[in-house]
């Protein structure tokens, strides 16, 4: 099996996906959509916690879809691969830096 998507990615794990989801407050549908794929894709991919069981292109649809959200994909450490938002999701009406205005 090979471990690598296109352009010599790791691939992701299902664990990795329900996390972002659940981070950008997503609904497998929402992703299906974005990533142009089925629910039901989404849905397999995520099922169990290790690599993704699905076909290459879906997982970089996916993969870029998630990215594209502003999730960034984590190497494992010694903890594990993991998920992080590359940017704040600030609050409505929210423009100040800290979150306080004044």
């Amino acid at each position: 099996m090979v471990n690598k998507v296109s352009f010599g990615m790791k691939r992701i794990t299902g664990a990795q996906m329900r996390a972002a989801r659940a981070m950008l407050r997503k609904t497998a549908q929402d992703l299906a959509e974005a990533a142009k794929v089925g629910v039901m894709t989404i849905r397999r991919a995520e099922a169990s916690d290790g690599e993704v069981t699905i076909n290459a292109p879906n997982e970089a649809a996916i993969r870029a879809a998630l990215e594209a959200a502003g999730v960034v994909f984590l190497d494992p450490n010694g903890n594990g691969p993991g998920v992080a938002l590359s940017r704040p999701d600030p609050s409505p009406g929210d423009s100040s830096p800290s979150g306080q205005d004044g």
